[in-house]
């Protein structure tokens, strides 16, 4: 019996999970990885983010301790006047454990006996990948089945360019040794969203730089006007409707201008204008794999591109930009190539989160695609002021949206904004991906108090009669 070789390019979610499930369904497997195992979202970007937001979230809860009952006091009794974070610590422990983490990776990659070797990776044919060291010495991998999983890279342009001190991407700010006296964030979708929150919750200076109308213009947007609510309710300064034209520093000092000639001056700027697929030099089109306008690989539902026996999975797909995203493709792909039970990724069972204060996370059909009669569907938005739970921990901000069908009751999407939303989301999922009935999700048992009985509660309210 031949053993199956399959190699990954690159180590990051959907590479070093599908190296896992190869190498369990009795796979020889070999991951070519050359930016650290985990990948930007281990590294860079997702591990670092929200554990700089776990920073974020605690100052969050002792600035509103005075509300509960807890005074903060000095050493000497006197009122505590100011809260102040370490900005180097913080930075110092991000690092920490995502190093921690990919050494975690690198060790179950090799328990479980894949092999892993530092280097480029490129196509040369859909069966043979030609690797590149540091030192630029040069092997060719011959193989059964090949996983694309390249990632992605913040996108920047040539008036904005980063310089890694005062104008950063995403993926610098952890260099950081010394808070921002005003941090000006160019770009309201997920990620300047969560750091613009993050860094105002840690005391900086604000201002967020939005091109749209709302912020967060691709989530729910009942969810999104509240989290606009609360940001400048608490002292961020958002500009709608106002596109960047350039960044440049001058000392330490960073200007944007806007194209309506407008420009705002702060200590610091970051960078949240989408990635751009790390796509050039792998040998796509002499192996005949295709990609879109954008560079983004091609695939299927199971994670297949145009050339026979070439999956692609995670960012470098564009299929949608989570880490859960792809790991599961990768993990599909491999299920698919090795003959094991497999289902094709159902992006409408996707659960997400967006990690701002509050929290936003979402599952399923969305408010937009009911608006546009993509689906019919009824919908109940109850508000956690309600709740007693919430009332107790001193939340007033958020609430619960379910989706239904009207027919049948089945549970087709969810919102929930508030603290611990990406936990609360969890239920939700569960019903959509299910195919629940409201009133299943209606009858299960659910603590009292708690902040997840309004998800029962709406689900409630949904009944059929």
């Amino acid at each position: 019996m031949t053993t199956d070789h399959v190699v990954v390019i690159g180590g990051g979610p959907g590479g070093y999970e599908a190296a896992l499930v190869a190498a369990q369904l009795g796979a020889a497997v070999t991951v070519v990885d050359s930016d650290g195992l985990g990948g930007s979202a281990v590294l860079t970007d997702c591990v670092p983010s929200k554990t700089l937001i776990a920073t974020a979230e605690v100052m969050t809860e002792v600035a509103g301790a005075s509300e509960l009952g807890v005074a903060l006091t000095s050493s000497g009794g006197d009122p505590a006047t100011s809260l102040r974070v370490d900005l180097a610590r913080v930075n110092d422990r991000v690092r920490r454990l995502a190093a921690e983490q990919s050494a975690d990776i690198a060790r179950r990659l090799e328990r479980d006996g894949v092999r892993v070797i530092r280097g480029r990776g490129r196509l040369v044919a859909p069966d043979r990948i030609e690797v590149t060291d540091a030192d630029g010495a040069r092997q060719v991998l011959e193989a059964d089945a090949v996983l694309l999983a390249t990632g992605a890279s913040p996108r920047t342009l040539p008036t904005a360019q980063p310089d890694g001190e005062r104008i950063l991407t995403w993926e610098q700010v952890y260099d950081l040794s010394e808070a921002p006296e005003h941090l000006i964030v160019v770009g309201s979708g997920v990620t300047g969203a969560e750091f613009a929150s993050a860094y105002l919750a840690l005391g900086i200076e604000v201002t967020l730089v939005s091109s749209r109308d709302r912020v967060l213009p691709g989530e729910d947007a009942d969810a999104s006007a509240v989290l606009e609510d609360v940001a400048v309710r608490k002292g961020m300064n958002v500009l709608s409707r106002s596109r960047m034209e350039s960044v440049v520093r001058d000392g330490d000092t960073v200007t944007v201008t806007l194209t309506d000639g407008r420009t705002v001056t702060g200590s610091h700027c970051i960078l949240a204008l989408g990635s751009v697929p790390n796509t050039s030099d792998l040998g796509l089109e002499e192996a005949g794999v295709e990609v879109d306008e954008g560079g983004f690989i091609a695939v299927d539902k199971v994670s297949r591109t145009s050339a026979r026996g070439v999956y692609a999975a995670g960012d470098c797909t564009g299929v949608l930009m989570l880490a859960s995203v792809a790991g599961m493709q990768g993990r599909i792909a491999m299920w698919h190539f090795l003959g094991d039970a497999v289902t094709p990724l159902d992006l409408k069972k996707v659960s997400s989160n967006v990690f701002t204060a509050p929290e936003i996370a979402t599952v399923g059909w969305s408010q937009q695609a009911v608006d546009a009669g993509e689906i019919e569907a009824e919908s109940v938005l109850l508000p956690l002021a309600g709740n007693p739970r919430a009332k107790m921990q001193g939340v007033s901000d958020g609430f619960v949206k379910l989706f239904c069908r009207p027919s049948t009751g089945i549970v087709v999407g969810g919102v929930v904004v508030g603290p611990r939303a990406s936990e609360l989301i969890h239920p939700v999922a569960i019903a959509v991906g299910e195919s629940l009935s409201v009133d299943q999700l209606a009858q299960v048992f659910t603590v009292y108090p708690s902040v997840s009985g309004s998800v029962a509660e709406a689900a409630r309210r949904l009944h059929r009669v």
